[in-house]
């Protein structure tokens, strides 16, 4: 406590101190500090992000009102090394003394070191000199201001400013803007000289961004413009330019008609220029020309494109033509030549694919020339890291891969890639006494398709311009000495589509995994408290002092002499007796072997326009059912039960189930930097058939960076349970988050969370009340945390660190004693914050 009250008086103290800095310490005389700008328009004061905008000189920046980064240059001394350099010169027996341990040229240098100069310069670049009052910029200001409003409509707009200057160095400026009334739009005509072209516009009217009655706004002319641009070079109008289009408009009138001109092609003949009408043209020949169109030896036609190739064709034509939207005869469009770009590349068999368009003056069509260079055949990369886990203090990886392009002739890829992971742990269980005593070794072959390959045609349902590819992957992994020691073998096939833009389909035809568990002996070293629950147990029922074995079976000796009823106080009806079954029960389903046999449709969409879009929502959803294919298949085998009433295939048995997941993310720009993400989950996974529960690798966990930042990965739940077990986990999870995002300075950012949610038991083989999901009632034990995180943007990703408080903890007992409604505020101290470091936002 008195370690804790020391800190936060040593806090408070520093920020006294930074607080104590006068801000005008490097305010030239006669000079005054901007403080503040304010903007009244119409006599109202307004504040929008669209309308500061327009201000040439902001003032200096703050944090909750605190100017952080213009105290930090203030404290920043100028000409230290001059400083340094007197300091010696006025007192020689110092510059004597300190050359005797350091030579004259070490304490010469001195000026030049951290301590003297290099803190000072970190303080200038960190922080961020005083804003001057510059009438001049307000004067550009007061334009700027004008011609926003002449934009929007107020084509009468008048704007000012005046300078209130203090006796302290401090000055404000204050905008005053009158807009009088705006201009709307009367009747829309269009001038338009060709007259191919005025038919197309006529199609396309209802599609305008400018309306009759709608208020004047110059961005409505420049969508229209380049609105009208794309639809005419979508029709066949390549040589149209955005140039061509003017808006007439009377801005002296209040209901101003618009008349929209579209002059004729302006082309260059000789020294001067001339007009002609623009032609509407369609595609002639289609050439595709692979890797050099200077030495074609070998050349062929299909569907009315031309392929063109060095040496013997390598690849099918149709794997190429697939990828080419430009079709023969029809109307050059600027989608399709950018649609058959994206194809070309995604086929990743291919250098960066170029189109040429040329005019075939005789026949008055365009002649299309595709450039495509092959990738080399075959190819390798090998890539290592160094990592560190809860599970390894250090380790090594490497992953070797082998590709081969265009295997079958149709521009399939072949992957064949290996992993290997070897590390330390210090972990006592391990007998290996070698520093690298823990390995993962793995392989996967991996075989893709740029189509749908099923043996029948999808392209009336799935059409080639949704870019379809499919995946054939067989994976296998196997650890030594890392927890139950799996082996891990994985098969799928999938497939993947965009049926519009930023939408994308994927669908698992099958997704096969097998988890077998070599070192079974090693589960309660893994799961340590619940061996230490277990252990308790036994001490007070054997009463005696002696721990549980664990490498010659005493635990689990221990748990069946209970369950077979060789404990007297500890009849079936009793708590202790029921905690013991839940850990052998558990301890069953987390050793066995699993077999999922599994399908699943996943659909993805968001509303992002471009990378820069803040206001966006996400949606994804996902819908799964295993081992129905294997129920069948054992039923029309008349596969015998178990005692249990399940079924094995293959010696093993498998998992049913059903599960959906649903996560939805809004974001809002609230502008100056600031906006509001919000998150919701819910995923339910149901065991049926030939489970009574989900395997572990299909449940779900609550905590850690991108979850409940109050709680560590696998250490929430289930329900008010208190998280008892090493790893939680259940199969039904709900999760709500919050965050508030703002800028600091520069490219740091903060946020302010509240992340809510919990995981549950449902419809499965649990019993425990307070795992249990069984009702509106069971909300109870949502958990609350909230926090603080800050953010630093390198552009090209975005490095989190977040610290959570438990704010409301569902667990029905604190230090022991049982509780009414979980636990609220009492562990948001200082000391019980969960630091959370993460890549890019958590949602």
């Amino acid at each position: 406590m008195n370690n804790s009250t020391a800190k936060i008086s040593l806090f408070i103290l520093i920020l006294t101190l930074i607080s104590a800095c006068n801000v005008v310490k490097k305010v030239p005389e006669g000079k005054y500090l901007l403080t503040k700008n304010e903007i009244l328009v119409n006599d109202k004061k307004n504040s929008q992000e669209d309308i500061t905008e327009q201000i040439v000189q902001q003032r200096n920046t703050s944090i909750f009102g605190y100017k952080l980064r213009l105290n930090m240059y203030n404290l920043a001394k100028n000409n230290t090394d001059s400083i340094f350099k007197a300091k010696y010169t006025a007192n020689p027996e110092k510059y004597k003394r300190k050359a005797k341990w350091l030579s004259k040229k070490q304490v010469d240098r001195l000026g030049q070191s951290f301590w003297y100069s290099g803190w000072h310069s970190f303080l200038r670049r960190t922080g961020e000199p005083p804003v001057i009052i510059d009438t001049m910029k307000a004067k550009r200001s007061v334009k700027r201001l004008k011609a926003y409003y002449f934009n929007n409509g107020f084509f009468d707009a008048d704007a000012k400013f005046t300078v209130n200057y203090d006796k302290n160095k401090r000055g404000n400026i204050n905008y005053s803007v009158s807009t009088g009334k705006a201009t709307f739009l009367d009747t829309i005509s269009q001038d338009i000289e060709t007259p191919e072209l005025d038919s197309l516009y006529l199609l396309s009217k209802s599609k305008s961004f400018i309306k009759e009655g709608q208020q004047y706004k110059a961005d409505n002319l420049t969508n229209e413009r380049s609105r009208i641009t794309a639809y005419f070079r979508n029709h066949g109008a390549y040589y149209f330019q955005q140039q061509s289009i003017g808006f007439v408009i009377d801005t002296t009138s209040k209901k101003a008609p618009v008349k929209i001109n579209i002059t004729n092609q302006v082309v260059k003949v000789g020294d001067s220029t001339k007009s002609k009408p623009y032609k509407i043209y369609r595609i002639g020949e289609v050439n595709i020309f692979t890797n050099n169109k200077t030495q074609i030896t070998d050349s062929t036609t299909y569907k009315n494109f031309n392929i063109y190739s060095t040496n013997k064709l390598r690849y099918r034509p149709k794997a190429i033509t697939d990828a080419v939207f430009i079709q023969k005869d029809s109307l050059f469009s600027d989608d399709k030549r950018t649609l058959t770009l994206r194809s070309l590349s995604n086929l990743q068999v291919f250098n960066y694919p170029n189109i040429q368009f040329v005019e075939d003056t005789l026949t008055q069509t365009l002649k299309t020339n595709i450039y495509i260079t092959s990738k080399e055949k075959f190819h390798f990369e090998a890539n290592a890291d160094f990592t560190r886990s809860n599970v390894q203090i250090f380790g090594i990886t490497g992953s070797p891969a082998f590709s081969i392009r265009n295997l079958f002739r149709g521009a399939e890829i072949l992957q064949i890639g290996l992993r290997a992971n070897i590390g330390s742990s210090n972990d006592p269980q391990i007998a290996d006494n070698r520093f690298f005593n823990i390995s993962e070794i793995g392989a996967d072959l991996r075989l893709s398709f740029p189509r749908i390959f099923l043996p029948f045609r999808t392209d009336k349902i799935i059409y080639k311009s949704m870019i379809p590819s499919s995946v054939i992957s067989v994976g296998f992994a196997k650890q030594t000495n890392i927890g139950l020691d799996k082996e891990n073998l994985t098969a799928a096939i999938n497939y993947n589509w965009t049926p519009k833009k930023n939408t994308t389909v994927k669908f698992d035809l099958v997704n096969i995994q097998y988890v077998k568990n070599i070192n079974v002996g090693n589960y309660f070293n893994v799961y340590s408290s619940t061996y230490d629950r277990l252990n308790d147990l036994a001490k007070f029922y054997n009463n005696n002092s002696d721990n549980l074995t664990i490498a010659d079976g005493g635990a689990d000796n221990f748990m069946n002499s209970v369950l077979n009823n060789q404990y007297p106080l500890l009849p079936s009806t009793s708590a202790d007796y029921k905690t013991i079954k839940s850990i052998k029960e558990r301890k069953d389903r987390l050793t066995e072997n699993n077999l999922i046999f599994a399908a699943n449709f996943g659909y993805y969409k968001d509303s992002k326009t471009d990378f820069f879009d803040k206001e966006f929502y996400s949606f994804r959803g996902k819908l799964e059912s295993a081992g129905n294919v294997l129920s069948l298949a054992s039923s029309l085998a008349k596969v015998p039960k178990n005692l249990d009433g399940t079924k094995n295939v293959f010696g093993l048995q498998y998992s049913q189930y059903i599960k959906a997941e649903f996560d939805f993310v809004k974001n809002w720009d609230l502008t100056n930097g600031k906006t509001v993400a919000v998150r919701s989950f819910f995923g339910i996974a149901i065991p049926y058939g030939n489970s009574k529960s989900v395997p572990f690798s299909r449940s779900y966990f609550a905590g850690g960076s991108n979850d409940n930042r109050a709680w560590q990965s696998y250490s929430l739940g289930p329900g008010s349970s208190g998280g008892l077990n090493d790893f939680n986990e259940a199969n039904m999870k709900i999760a709500l988050n919050a965050e508030f995002r703002y800028k600091i300075f520069g490219n740091l950012n903060g946020a302010f969370f509240a992340d809510c949610g919990n995981i549950w038991n449902v419809l499965d083989n649990e019993t425990d009340e307070k795992k249990v999901f069984s009702g509106i009632s069971s909300l109870k034990s949502l958990a609350l945390g909230t926090g603080l995180g800050f953010r630093y943007d390198f552009k090209f990703f975005l490095a989190r660190l977040d610290f959570g408080f438990k704010t409301y903890n569902p667990k029905k007992t604190e230090n022991g004693i049982k509780t009414e409604n979980g636990i609220w505020f009492k562990e948001m101290a200082i000391n019980k914050a969960v630091v959370n470091i993460g890549i890019n936002y958590p949602f």
